[in-house]
């Protein structure tokens, strides 16, 4: 069959679906949407999807619930998104790590990240925070290189998995500043805290929001930002770009669906999570957690996972990373 065919086919074959389309959409949500986060609480997708949940519920007339499937670097959670039903009645949250990096630092998935999901919307742009132990012997970025330098390979950094996106951006700045690291792996951001601030190991990386309280409290140290230069709400947090010109590292946060979830119900639920993010307070309390709120379209989504599935893929070329 030639192409012309193949497509004349498919045309009349959508043609045929589009009234059962449009009526499933024009019902919609008729129950409550489920949430699929693949961290534990605390973490900062769970923050951001349960601020949301009651805007988003307002907008559709229906329960936005939020539930957290965390394991394995978040590959169990997007895993069951990945699975679920494409109605449009279970959408997660999806981002850096496990939609662009974990696909090149895993020897498999369980899911593909770039075919078996319908990208609803780019919710935040963030970056990353390196804090470290009260006992550790540095408190800046060019004190924790000169130490790292003076003892290879005993810098010890946490971070919430092997293969992670907080991982992967480690190593690319170990790289840079021509350091060698030991690398902890946990299953979230909390025991990461708890081993970082009872000192048995030296360094954490991850979401700012993760850490912001137990430095501001004194029980870490704040090291450097992975953002290209310090941000006005905390100033007094050194950019690693300060040490290391031109490096960055950003990351942002999104809503995924299943693969197959009909374009108006997509629509729908891209408009209900950006009516949210743009509800008064809460793009001020993002902000506070060091994100910057994307309120953008599906088409935006798409370009950007595509987009930072190759980058991450050269990266982890370069620095020849062994998937795991």
């Amino acid at each position: 069959m030639n192409q012309f065919k193949k497509y004349l086919l498919s045309a009349l074959f959508l043609t045929t679906l589009w009234p059962f389309i449009s009526a499933l959409a024009d019902n919609y949500p008729s129950r409550p949407i489920k949430i699929i986060v693949p961290f534990p609480p605390g973490e900062t997708g769970d923050i951001m999807s349960r601020m949301i949940e009651q805007k988003m519920s307002e907008r559709l007339g229906q329960a936005v619930i939020v539930e957290n499937r965390p394991g394995a670097s978040g590959i169990i959670g997007t895993d069951l998104i990945s699975k679920a039903e494409p109605d449009g009645y279970t959408i997660g949250v999806g981002q850096g790590g496990n939609l662009v990096t974990l696909p090149h630092t895993r020897k498999s998935l369980p899911y593909n990240a770039l075919k078996d999901f319908a990208p609803i919307t780019i919710s935040t742009f963030n970056y990353l925070a390196i804090t470290a132990s009260n006992k550790a012997p540095f408190s800046t970025v060019p004190q924790m290189i000169d130490w790292a330098k003076k003892n290879p390979g005993m810098l010890t950094v946490g971070t919430n998995g092997e293969g992670g996106f907080p991982h992967l951006t480690f190593e690319h700045f170990a790289q840079a500043a021509n350091i060698k690291f030991s690398h902890i792996p946990y299953k979230g951001a909390a025991p990461v805290l708890n081993d970082l601030m009872g000192g048995q190991i030296m360094v954490s990386i991850g979401s700012i929001a993760s850490q912001i309280t137990q430095v501001k409290s004194g029980n870490i140290k704040m090291i450097g930002i992975t953002n290209e230069k310090r941000v006005a709400i905390n100033p007094n947090f050194e950019a690693i770009a300060e040490t290391l010109p031109g490096w960055l590292s950003n990351g942002w946060f999104g809503y995924i669906a299943p693969v197959g979830t009909p374009a108006p119900i997509v629509a729908k639920l891209n408009d209900a999570i950006n009516f949210a993010l743009k509800s008064p307070g809460i793009a001020d309390k993002l902000n506070q957690m060091g994100l910057s709120v994307a309120t953008e379209s599906p088409q935006f989504a798409i370009d950007l996972i595509n987009k930072d599935y190759a980058k991450y893929g050269k990266l982890v070329k370069d620095i020849n990373f062994q998937p795991q």
